[in-house]
């Protein structure tokens, strides 16, 4: 079947019960690198919200400011909102060693552009340690705290909140650090985003590390995988090892409101070097999607016919 074909078969908004308080959304060049086929996957879903990380290979704050004028009309015209944007502060190639001016500089121009889109989330990571000169412990928290900490204060002048994600860097993995650095940020405009996938790539148990840090999420990106042979082989929510309905159904008792957004990292995995989702990228999209709903029903009560 033809990738447009099999995206045209599941088209229209899910008729199965969403947990109240919840919307989904997806990461969208998951789905292409061109922001047009990025919409056609969200409509496809009869989803209203997209949460924004490159658009034809280039980050949101690398783009001219033309070209961002037109992705913002294109989505306003969609009507899709934009929950989140992900940028590269802090992330996996951006060593605690490397030069902070590139995640000020950043932050400075992704501010208006998330004021222009309609979002205060920007999802952040916290450094990872430098590969060839790695720094003891105590140096590599103390530089991440306080780079974390400037960071946060100039979002708080531009009515920003930094997500930092259970992902690459000092405190991507352990509750502990996770904890001590939202609280020696102490910053309203510092939050958690909880990935429910990246425990098996970064050797940690997903689930564990959530139940101690609920209660500062501020929004959920959702992807599944499992180990095989030493290698992490991404599957549909609910298919692999991360235990993903337990953590969602962990979120909703603890009162947790926001967005599920996928990131189904099924072919796109830019750690890897990975950007093109391929002809099938859409339709795999929604699939994906449609699997999140699935097991989304099942968390109400309802389970899906």
């Amino acid at each position: 079947m033809r990738a447009d074909t099999a995206a045209r078969s599941a088209t229209g908004a899910s008729r199965l019960p969403v947990p109240p308080g919840i919307r989904f959304a997806g990461i969208g060049d998951e789905a292409a690198p061109g922001l047009a086929d990025q919409v056609r996957a969200h409509q496809l879903l009869g989803w209203s919200a997209v949460e924004l990380r490159d658009i034809d290979g280039t980050a949101l704050a690398d783009l001219d400011d033309a070209a961002f004028e037109r992705v913002a009309e294109t989505l306003r015209e969609a009507r899709l909102d934009v929950v989140c944007v992900d940028s590269r502060i802090a992330n996996w190639a951006r060593p605690i060693t490397g030069h902070f001016e590139l995640d000020n500089d950043e932050l400075k121009r992704l501010a208006p552009r998330c004021a222009a889109l309609g979002t205060r989330h920007v999802r952040v990571m916290s450094y990872p340690n430098d590969p060839d000169a790695p720094l003891d412990e105590p140096e590599w928290a103390r530089r991440t705290v306080d780079r974390m900490r400037r960071l946060a204060r100039q979002a708080e002048d531009a009515g920003i909140v930094l997500l930092h994600e259970n992902c690459a860097g000092w405190a991507g993995a352990d509750a502990a650090r996770a904890l001590r650095l939202l609280a020696e940020v102490d910053s309203p405009a510092l939050r958690l985003v909880f990935d429910t996938g990246n425990g098996v790539a970064y050797g940690y148990e997903a689930y564990d590390l959530l139940t101690e840090l609920v209660a500062w999420v501020d929004h959920v990106q959702v992807k599944d995988a499992r180990a095989e042979a030493g290698q992490t082989v991404y599957t549909l929510p609910g298919e692999g090892s991360c235990r993903v309905a337990d953590c969602l159904r962990l979120l909703l008792d603890h009162g947790y409101t926001g967005t599920w957004s996928i990131e189904p990292h099924r072919a796109v995995r830019p750690h890897e070097g990975r950007t093109d989702a391929g002809r099938d990228g859409v339709a795999e999209f929604v699939r994906y999607g449609r699997a999140l709903e699935a097991l989304a029903a099942t968390l109400t009560g309802e389970a899906a016919p």
